[in-house]
């Protein structure tokens, strides 16, 4: 029995995962209300979009995109809005199917959002606005969610689908 299991992890593919490279794709800031907008109270409704995706490169290699899109309005104008694009090349092996997809969706977009809230933190400095400290986010629960509502979805699209049956 020892020897069928010893067998068994042998035929399984090695498991590897590593970082290779972290880079801005696309960065902007906008300010189109300045320098009107530094006379008024700094009392700014915060709007924060998140969105990943990735993409294979082949040989195991894949890029993860996190999209974090920043709108600060004040008095229904925008005082500023920031968005950029973290990206990272990262080696998964070995890791598929669902368990590739949970990887892509959370592991690699946790590693990329420390390096995006630092970059949006000295963009709006340099902007000569507060500090933005973006609180950390839980990438599992946003996975979990959004395979529940894919979930929900596929339930809704079978049930609206016409029935087969002849009467």
């Amino acid at each position: 029995m020892a020897e069928q299991e010893t067998a068994a992890a042998a035929e399984q593919p090695e498991q590897q995962f590593a970082l290779q490279r972290i880079f801005i794709k696309d960065l902007s800031f906008e300010s189109p209300q300045s320098p009107a907008i530094f006379t008024k109270d700094w009392q700014p409704k915060m709007n924060v979009d998140l969105n990943t995706r990735s993409n294979s490169l082949g040989d195991d290699n894949y890029e993860v995109v996190l999209t974090i899109t920043i709108t600060a309005t004040v008095e229904d104008e925008t005082a500023m809005l920031i968005e950029i694009q973290q990206a990272g090349i990262f080696l998964v092996r070995g890791i598929e199917g669902e368990n590739l997809r949970r990887v892509l969706a959370t592991v690699c977009p946790n590693t990329l959002f420390p390096y995006a809230r630092e970059t949006i933190d000295s963009v709006a400095g340099k902007g000569t606005f507060p500090p933005l400290m973006l609180a950390p986010v839980n990438f599992d629960a946003l996975f979990l969610q959004a395979m529940q509502q894919a979930q929900q979805q596929q339930a809704a699209q079978q049930g609206d689908a016409p029935s087969d049956t002849v009467q």
